[in-house]
């Protein structure tokens, strides 16, 4: 037993690069380097003493493993609320937390069934099929992983994993095993395939040839029961027409997700142009104007549920009354954070600025201690409705377990390092301790108010005098752009980071002002009659929206004021509300109306929002 535990030890002790083809371009920066401040930093504090460090019942999430589930995938719980624990520890080193976490994963532990499993299902029932016995043993696994990445080396922990995916294979493959892509709940079986993540996580945890033949096989099979997913991307198949009536978003870039670690692993060049053109499909095809997709679907309407449906064309279809589930968003930003490392280009990071500040902070209660279910742009924004169960009087949802996995990571990717030194990617004010490209200390002081202005200084504070790169994101958004280092300016592009390559020397500066402006977006020419006749309104990156709670006429018709450029001359205010980021006087032509940013909509009190203003009939 010491032997294997030693053995174990040495196994992590290696890089995860020892088993890869493809060196990321940007890399995570060490565990509690980064404190941020302001909105973001209070925003994570509320969900992780209000939710994580809270209300939720983690023994009752772990008892289901002992006792069974009476309602389908309940085992997926357990799994995503120690996931954001373990990246919110990262972030703080809270010893409660710590404690938490500790207290719980010793009790899942305890649950492992003689066959290596830790399931919902007993083993003469495994693997099951509709109840999604798989998918919920995958988020088991990632949850034990973050722990194990994060919290605690415990090589109980690891030796548990490898039991865990041993079974897998034991009981999933070819004939005479259950196919992977016959098992799940939804029509196309996608969900088991997505185990295809933590497989891959744990051949780069141990080097075993069994995990990633497993995770080649998964690819093979297709990931869904009538097509073949992976040679749908390949040939740039748009992702509403991926999977048939119902090609259920949130699972299918969960599966992308794990098919980047396998590209990682592999370098194959034809898992790298999948990659892509999912990307650059969801992104144009499938992202709405806050930055997630995903809804019930106009063109099957029988499919009641989060699926891709051509959602950044449809996004104003008033048959569409279930949107942008949080899971969705979530897993696309965890998507994009795959991309950006791995390539280092800035457009994934664009996707993810845009989803944090509109759609992920607009679907978190005030409180922090929940997320809303689906999200809509015009109506009641706020849907707690659909899956989930009730302990004890709380609601517990896939939605508010994993907004919290999505407010774990902006610690995560807002700055990262590079071997050519580190990369600002999100610009809210924090203290970074990072370091160069010799291995020396490197302190970084991000002061701003961003986003309620575009005013950033960077102040770059090496231990030595040392030359190496710092990038600066330049947001798409942004057209106009002034960056000063020490008071001599910077030619920049948008859209592409900035690489400020020198010698560096402490108290060395940079200086950014964006372009805050507000701007016109015209409605899309949806499948719809007269899907096109709205406008929405953006300031920076920020969405805004008129509240039911501030304008009782937020969903009357109008027409904004806009220049040549679509430029609107809106007038920043103090919110009417104590709990409202940002307010707004808009010029329409037919007088002045207030918008809030889309965040601070509060309708968690059964009131209303309008994104897209429908246009006054000419």
């Amino acid at each position: 037993m010491l032997r294997n535990t030693i053995f174990i030890i040495l196994l992590f002790s290696l890089s995860a690069t020892l088993f890869s083809q493809v060196k990321d371009q940007q890399f995570p920066l060490a565990p509690n380097s980064i404190k941020l401040h302001g909105n973001l930093e209070n925003d994570i504090q509320n969900s992780l003493v209000n939710w994580n460090k809270g209300v939720l019942p983690y023994a009752t999430f772990v008892d289901l493993f002992r006792v069974g589930r009476t309602q389908f995938a309940l085992g997926a719980m357990w799994g995503k609320a120690t996931r954001s624990a373990s990246l919110f520890y990262r972030y703080t080193q809270d010893p409660e937390l710590k404690t938490i976490l500790d207290e719980t994963v010793k009790d899942l532990l305890s649950t492992e069934r003689p066959n290596g499993s830790i399931s919902c299902s007993p083993i003469e029932k495994q693997p099951e099929s509709a109840t999604g016995d798989i998918w919920e043993r995958k988020y088991v696994m990632l949850g034990l992983m973050d722990y194990y990445d994060w919290v605690n080396h415990d090589p109980a922990v690891l030796q548990s994993l490898i039991r865990q995916a041993d079974c897998v294979i034991d009981q999933v493959g070819p004939a005479p095993k259950s196919p992977i892509n016959q098992m799940g709940w939804s029509s196309e079986k996608i969900e088991s395939s997505t185990i295809l993540e933590p497989i891959m996580r744990l051949y780069q945890m141990t080097g075993y040839q069994r995990y990633l033949d497993f995770a080649t096989y998964i690819i093979e099979a297709g990931g869904a029961k009538n097509h073949d997913l992976f040679e749908n991307a390949y040939n740039n198949v748009e992702p509403y027409k991926m999977a048939g009536t119902y090609p259920k978003a949130y699972e299918i870039t969960s599966l992308f997700e794990g098919l980047a670690k396998y590209y990682r692993v592999t370098g194959k060049p034809e898992v790298k142009r999948m990659l892509d053109n999912y990307y650059n499909n969801v992104r144009t095809k499938e992202m709405t104007i806050i930055g997630n997709g995903g809804a019930d679907q106009p063109y099957f309407p029988k499919v009641n549920g989060e699926a891709w449906t051509n959602t950044a064309l449809e996004q104003t279809h008033p048959n569409i009354k279930r949107m942008m589930e949080t899971c969705v968003g979530v897993t696309w930003m965890k998507y994009c954070s795959q991309l950006m490392r791995l390539t280092g280009e800035s457009s994934p990071m664009d996707q993810i600025e845009r989803y944090i500040y509109n759609g992920l902070l607009g679907a978190m209660k005030p409180t922090g201690d929940g997320f809303s279910y689906a999200n809509l742009l015009n109506g009641k924004k706020v849907n707690a409705s659909g899956w989930g169960r009730s302990f004890n009087g709380l609601l517990v949802t896939c939605c508010n377990l994993s907004g919290p996995v999505g407010l774990s990571y902006i610690p995560l990717i807002a700055v990262t390092n590079s071997e050519r030194g580190p990369v600002i990617n999100l610009y809210n004010a924090a203290d970074v301790n990072a370091t160069t490209p010799k291995g020396q200390a490197l302190g970084l002081k991000i002061e701003t108010d961003y986003p309620h202005s575009g005013k950033v200084k960077i102040h770059v504070n090496p231990e030595k005098a040392e030359r190496f790169a710092v990038q600066i994101r330049i947001p798409e958004w942004s057209k106009k752009n002034k960056v000063k280092v020490n008071g001599k300016s910077l030619k920049v592009e948008s859209g592409q980071y900035a690489i400020i390559d020198r010698e560096w020397k402490n108290n060395d500066r940079i200086e950014i002002e964006f372009e805050m402006i507000a701007r016109v977006i015209d409605g899309p020419q949806g499948s719809a009659p007269g899907s096109e006749n709205f406008q929405a309104v953006t300031w920076g990156p920020i969405v805004l929206a008129r509240d039911e709670n501030i304008d009782p006429t937020f969903n009357q018709p109008t027409k904004i004021k806009e220049n040549k450029r679509g430029v609107v001359k809106v007038t920043k205010t103090t919110p009417s509300r104590s709990d409202a980021r940002m307010e707004f006087i808009v010029p329409t032509t037919k007088g002045n109306i207030r918008m809030v940013d889309y965040a601070s909509v509060n309708c968690w009190e059964d009131s209303h929002v309008c994104t897209w203003l429908p246009l006054i009939k000419e």
